[in-house]
């Protein structure tokens, strides 16, 4: 069984940052799986930025609906897999279900995938529940799902972080 680390924080926190370094750690070939998906020229730009900062030692792999099969099928082509990020894998899978249960029973699968791998894996999710409560009903089931994702994605991984002003704090492992 391979390593499972799990980092979230707060938008701009340096998430993306430490997975990438802890990663880096592993050597390469790495893996890096993308969720986003590039619908404006701000989240366009944003990819080409990250895209840049990675370098050579990364194949992206876009995936932003099927995690469970894209960790399957490049698990032992590379030293690590990255995924970047779990929080807007479960926009996407939300957006598409229209609904959190299916949503988590994904993420339930997810994380039941962890101790069956044999390529470390290093997830970065946002933190989202901090903050005030969204005025409207999808905003709140997104939070809901994201924090109880979160949940259980930790308590499956092997290490986990928080991020905070670009500090990580060990919360596990």
């Amino acid at each position: 069984m391979a390593a499972t680390i799990f980092i979230t924080g707060g938008a701009r926190s340096g998430k993306s940052r430490l997975a990438e370094e802890l990663a880096l750690g592993y050597g390469a070939p790495l893996g890096y799986i993308a969720t986003g998906r590039a619908g404006d020229a701000e989240m366009t730009e944003r990819i080409a930025r990250h895209r840049a900062r990675r370098g050579p030692a990364w194949r992206t792999i876009e995936e932003p609906t099927d995690l469970a099969t894209a960790i399957r099928g490049n698990e032992g082509s590379c030293k690590a897999l990255l995924v970047d990020c779990v929080t807007l894998w479960l926009t996407n899978l939300l957006l598409q279900q229209g609904d959190a249960a299916p949503v988590l029973r994904e993420v339930e699968a997810l994380a039941h995938l962890f101790p069956t791998l044999g390529t470390p894996l290093i997830l970065v999710s946002n933190e989202v529940g901090m903050g005030i409560v969204p005025d409207n009903g999808l905003a709140r089931a997104f939070r809901d799902l994201a924090g109880e994702a979160n949940e259980l994605l930790a308590a499956a991984a092997d290490e986990v972080y928080v991020m905070f002003s670009g500090l990580p704090l060990k919360l596990k492992g």
